[in-house]
């Protein structure tokens, strides 16, 4: 079984993805971590992420071992992941990844569960459930802003707003696997649901799901 996740930034799909993992006993990859590591690496190697020779040279040389202890959380990070994740190269190199991962999951795991932007529609378009999570602009950036205040206490939520709305506009037009609810998804939107009833969504729509390939 394989559930691919996806959604703008700070709809709450990492957290339903992480929870729905247990749940079922799925692998869970965050994809964005991938993103934010190259964007990372090339930050702490004082490297351009426009550069898109560096990024592509990044990506390909990129385990998540190289993070495992980085703060790929900040505002400067999620620019840079953003602009490296529209580059063709970067995509590329990364897509292999993925796509192993969903195969091979861990061992004794069911099956596995990607969240990103282009999971159900590029990465695996025949995944077994398709979701697409979604708020709105507000509700996803005063999420982002309480998360980020913990490190940075001056950042306003009317900056987080803006970055929010930018990311969405790069990740949307992009040429490549720009963000979009893939064939067949099923539309989840958190904007007013706790995150308990954001997981009952999900089951409702994953179980459906699961009976139909019983039947």
């Amino acid at each position: 079984m394989v559930i691919a996740v996806d959604g703008p930034a700070a709809a709450g799909k990492g957290t339903l993805s992480r929870r729905l993992s247990g749940y079922y006993g799925l692998a869970y990859l965050d994809t964005g971590t991938l993103y934010r590591g190259v964007g990372w690496l090339m930050l702490s190697q004082g490297l351009d992420p426009r550069n898109a020779e560096d990024a592509a040279a990044t990506a390909r040389d990129f385990t998540l071992e190289k993070v495992a202890d980085a703060d790929i959380r900040t505002g400067d990070v999620g620019k840079a992941a953003s602009v490296v994740a529209v580059q063709p190269a970067v995509r590329a190199a990364l897509l292999d990844y993925q796509r192993n991962f969903a195969c091979e999951g861990r061992p004794g795991a069911r099956g596995a569960i990607l969240d990103g932007r282009d999971i159900g529609t590029v990465v695996c378009p025949d995944a077994t459930v398709k979701l697409f999570v979604t708020a709105s602009d507000e509700a996803r950036a005063e999420r982002r802003w309480r998360e980020l205040q913990v490190g940075d206490p001056g950042i306003s939520l009317n900056q987080v707003l803006d970055d929010i709305r930018r990311r969405d506009a790069r990740d949307s037009s992009r040429a490549e696997a720009p963000l979009r609810p893939a064939p067949g998804a099923h539309l989840l939107d958190t904007t007013s649901l706790s995150i308990d009833a954001a997981f009952a969504a999900a089951c409702r729509v994953i179980d459906r799901a699961l009976e139909d390939r019983r039947a």
